[in-house]
């Protein structure tokens, strides 16, 4: 993986990107043509540029005890909210609403990244993210997944990692 520098207008100009350019952090940029047919954003990214589900993770916006939080995991599986909010000292956790995560964010759904959000949210990575050595999140837009070390990921993020994904 290259050090951080922006290959092209599909590398550059979204505030993740900005984010990983800002602290020097590698990444590489994987652009592709988003199907606007195709709802399940994760699985088309991993079917299109050929990656194990299990190593392309989706964000996810969610409320535990008043706050909302960031969540990611596979695309290859789903959230557990109540291990979510167990990993933050809580009981109970619920999908954020998603016009809420889109103000919180700045981003649209199905492109909203873990990375360089609006306002900052407590971020919980799954654990399965450490058995990689690079792993692929949105860009901040659809159709642009960044592929990062997870240690920079949650580097970025101050984010903690617990075993919220299910199958």
């Amino acid at each position: 993986m290259a050090k951080a520098k922006p290959k092209g207008a599909a590398a550059a100009g979204t505030p993740a990107t900005a984010a990983l350019l800002a602290a020097g952090v590698p990444f590489t940029a994987h652009p592709y043509t988003h199907d606007p047919a195709v709802s399940n954003y994760g699985l088309e990214a991993a079917k299109v540029l050929g990656i194990d589900p299990r190593q392309v993770f989706k964000t996810l916006m969610a409320e535990v005890n008043g706050t909302l939080v960031v969540a990611v995991v596979p695309v290859s599986g789903t959230l557990d909210l109540k291990a979510l909010a167990g990993s933050l000292g809580h009981k109970k956790a619920a999908m954020a609403d998603p016009a809420a995560a889109a103000r919180r964010t700045g981003y649209v759904l199905g492109g909203i990244s873990p990375l360089g959000q609006r306002q900052g949210s407590p971020t919980v990575v799954d654990a399965s993210a450490l058995g990689f050595e690079t792993i692929f999140v949105s860009g901040g837009r659809r159709g642009l997944d960044l592929e990062l070390a997870p240690a920079d990921l949650l580097r970025l993020t101050n984010g903690s990692t617990a075993a919220i994904g299910a199958p």
